[in-house]
């Protein structure tokens, strides 16, 4: 029987509850308040309409990443090698869960590695940036991305998280001289995340000044993570003060808004409630590069590799439906789209 580590419990808690229980944020998305302007005369091929693009030296089939979950576990093991293979067959990208247990516990490092069934997806490795101000370094950064063969290394973000955790890592001081160090440092480029409160100006300008190639800004929408870990609460004390936070956070349209206006010339993914191919062309409008999704896809993996293939490939066709009826022919064209915004 393998090993259960407490950081893995507490990954198994998380796919149970994603899979199991609402935790979706009180906000929206801010995505309903923008329309692309319909063309009743396209003069497009829909066929034609092109998805591709190149990012991190990697060619991609379509700006769809599929958002990073999970690892740590047997089960997390199995789910991350379905969405590699659907990665791999589809053309997109993946991001891993945190690697941290397996960092710690090297027996755990099999959950995350795919690259066999994946040798050409852009893949991205994953630790806590509050990891920095606890003892790691910039070597556990390299070997995280060793361990999996990765393209670039994320470091998420997750403060409110860890503050509503009963066993939550909540010293932030002094982190971003330590995020840049990695930056200058590590041998992959490196990606800036939130977990789903999104990123405001003022961190977009302190993540870009700190040397980040990219921000996946993970906005309020989607999964939050205070909800989560309010399921995962002990006592009625821990549950309520995580359960305050529902409202919290800055919502996706917004976050990629924030970080365009201070760094249009890195790639930004969007996450943080999409649901569709219509969300991500939307993204992509406001100045997204990619477009991330986990709850869609973390479902159809527990399911089989070929529902999670037909929904990436559902979520592709809705991009180009999007396109082929707004009159736009690939992404280039798209990222200089005008979307109309309704007063909420």
């Amino acid at each position: 029987m393998s090993k259960v580590t407490p950081t893995g419990a507490r990954k198994a808690d998380h796919i149970r509850i994603n899979l199991d229980e609402d935790v979706r944020s009180g906000l929206a998305t801010g995505l309903e308040l923008y329309h692309f302007v319909h063309q009743a005369l396209p003069e497009l091929n829909i066929d034609e309409i092109d998805l591709r693009q190149t990012l991190f030296d990697r060619n991609l089939q379509a700006p769809i990443l599929i958002s990073s979950m999970t690892g740590g576990t047997e089960e997390a093991g199995a789910i991350n090698r379905t969405l590699a293979e659907a990665a791999q067959e589809t053309g997109i990208a993946m991001g891993l869960g945190s690697q941290r247990a397996a960092l710690e516990h090297p027996e755990l490092s099999s959950s995350f590695k795919v690259r066999d069934v994946a040798p050409d997806i852009l893949l991205f490795a994953n630790i806590g940036a509050i990891q920095l101000n606890y003892g790691y370094d910039v070597d556990h950064c390299q070997r995280a991305v060793d361990m999996i063969e990765a393209d670039a290394l994320i470091l998420h973000l997750n403060p409110l998280q860890e503050a509503v955790q009963p066993e939550g890592d909540t010293n932030f001081a002094g982190l971003l001289k330590k995020i840049e160090k990695v930056c200058s440092q590590i041998s992959v480029p490196v990606i800036a995340k939130e977990v789903g409160w999104g990123i405001s100006v003022d961190a977009a300008w302190q993540l870009f000044s700190a040397g980040i190639s990219g921000i996946d800004v993970a906005g309020a929408g989607g999964t939050s993570w205070s909800q989560v870990e309010m399921h995962r609460a002990e006592n009625e004390s821990q549950a309520r003060l995580a359960a305050t936070f529902i409202n919290w956070g800055i919502p996706t349209a917004q976050s990629i808004k924030n970080v365009y206006q201070v760094a249009p010339e890195i790639p930004i993914f969007a996450s943080g409630g999409l649901r569709t191919g219509l969300d991500i062309a939307k993204c992509i409008a406001l100045g997204a590069s990619l477009g991330g999704m986990a709850g869609p896809f973390l479902k159809a993996a527990t399911r089989s590799i070929d529902d999670t293939v037909l929904t990436i490939r559902e979520v592709a066709r809705e991009i180009q439906v999007t396109m082929f009826a707004a009159g736009i022919g690939n992404l280039e064209e798209l990222s200089n789209t005008h979307l109309v915004e309704q007063t909420p």
